[in-house]
């Protein structure tokens, strides 16, 4: 009898000794699980931001023909912004999306089109024409669109990047090969000029 009791002792021994590291196990495999559906959705979060960034990009990109074509006539004086809004442009079409070259080109046209909106309130002319006048406020708003999409991509691409330097959230982002993005950055010219379109009737 004694010898029996001694014998399921040293079965139960047995099985702690062996359940411990399976518990173990499924304890990290939990939590790898875990770790990497939150790392799968702090980045689809940055890739929708990154899109509603892109969508007003292209809206832009899209809209400036037109404006171009629309006040170019009454402002003459002003080919050095046109010949920067088109170079640009060409920058843009030509490079890939997300390269340093896209970002640079992106960057250019930031401050050509700040400046354009800025020497636009110079030119008087262009608001009597109503056509004109709602070209030149579609584009301020979309600036102001952009402006704002590149805000909120900041604010989810910081947390994103916090996260993944977090422990242990960091070796799992190694592991699953999740990186930092970058944020975008003002330009000099976007940093210290503010387009501002008065479009009120002038006497």
């Amino acid at each position: 009898m004694k010898k029996l009791k001694i014998q399921r002792n040293h079965m139960k021994k047995k099985w702690l000794v062996l359940l411990i590291p399976v518990l173990a196990l499924l304890f990290l495999g939990l939590g790898a699980v875990g770790q990497y559906n939150g790392l799968v959705d702090s980045y689809a979060e940055v890739e929708n931001a990154q899109a509603n960034v892109d969508t007003q990009l292209q809206r832009r990109y899209d809209l400036i023909p037109n404006v171009v074509a629309a006040v170019k006539g009454a402002m003459e004086h002003e080919e050095e912004i046109f010949t920067a809004i088109a170079e640009a442009r060409a920058k843009i079409g030509s490079s890939q999306q997300g390269t340093g070259e896209y970002n640079q080109a992106q960057s250019q046209l930031d401050s050509a089109v700040s400046r354009l909106l800025v020497v636009a309130e110079n030119y008087p002319q262009l608001t009597a024409n109503q056509q004109v006048s709602d070209l030149i406020t579609e584009l301020e708003g979309t600036e102001n669109r952009i402006l704002v999409a590149r805000k909120d991509y900041n604010a989810v691409a910081t947390s994103y990047n916090k996260k993944i330097k977090r422990f242990p959230t960091s070796i799992y982002a190694g592991l699953f090969g999740y990186e930092k993005v970058e944020l975008f950055q003002a330009t000099n010219d976007a940093a210290t000029t503010v387009p501002s379109v008065d479009l009120s009737d002038e006497e």
